[in-house]
């Protein structure tokens, strides 16, 4: 089985999990790409920030089809994390791979945290947009530096805020995807491409993340999504600190 194959056919199942959840497949995809590809800034980022963008679109227009996409929240979370990103993707040009792995790997801790932890309060509490679009824009330069897309912090941001999960998960994949696209302008000039397994990855994501998102819109409820994709996402990072180890 070729290494052409495993990794199309895993960013396939990846995006479908991503997909349900509106994230963008990056965040998994860092870790399962950097099983292949050796250099995480001009190779791993690059190619995560496109699929990232690619997924969350196809996830944005499963979510909609469902009528789970706030436009008139959505749009304006999605300027101010567009605006946010390149920042994160400038600073990593300049810093040692070794200390974004370290961000990384505690932004998935985080991340797990969040996922699992289990929300309290009035669960029909008023959405806090306002401080959703505060949140929204160290997540955004965070997730640039780490070239993954603001997906991975946003969607558990919202849920917290007071959005429903499948309609945050809406908002989430609309928001995520041009910033997703911003964050790559800066990797251009030094990003290197394989044109075939780029076009192969994209074509995989992007059908993955529609039937994960239209899986969700219909059938999952939002509290198991939020804890599969945590479980997904711990166990990866984790082999991923094995091998470097």
């Amino acid at each position: 089985m070729s290494t052409f194959f495993i990794m199309t056919v895993g960013l396939f199942l990846l995006a479908i999990v991503s997909g349900m959840m509106g994230l963008g497949v990056a965040f998994a995809a860092v870790p399962f790409l950097s099983f292949f590809l050796p250099d995480l800034v001009h190779q791993v980022q690059p190619l995560t920030l496109i699929l990232n963008g690619m997924t969350a679109l196809f996830a944005t227009i499963g979510f909609a089809r469902s009528g789970y996409v706030d436009w008139s929240k959505a749009i304006p979370l999605a300027i101010v994390t567009t605006i946010a990103a390149p920042i994160g993707s400038l600073f990593a040009q300049q810093i040692n791979q070794t200390y974004i792995l370290y961000v990384y790997f505690a932004a998935v801790i985080f991340l797990a945290y969040s996922l699992f932890k289990p929300v309290k309060g009035d669960q029909t509490k008023t959405e806090n947009f306002r401080m959703a679009l505060v949140w929204a824009v160290p997540i955004s330069i965070l997730a640039g530096f780490l070239g993954i897309g603001p997906g991975f912090l946003l969607m558990p941001t919202l849920v917290l805020l007071g959005f429903e999960a499948k309609r945050a998960a809406g908002i989430n994949a609309f928001a995520v995807t041009a910033p997703s696209f911003s964050a790559l302008i800066p990797h251009l000039g030094t990003a290197v491409w394989i044109p075939s397994l780029t076009i192969s990855l994209i074509l995989a994501g992007a059908v993955g993340a529609f039937l994960g998102a239209r899986i969700t819109s219909l059938y999952v409820p939002g509290g198991r999504l939020k804890q599969m994709f945590g479980i997904l996402i711990v166990v990866m990072t984790a082999y991923k600190i094995y091998t470097l180890l």
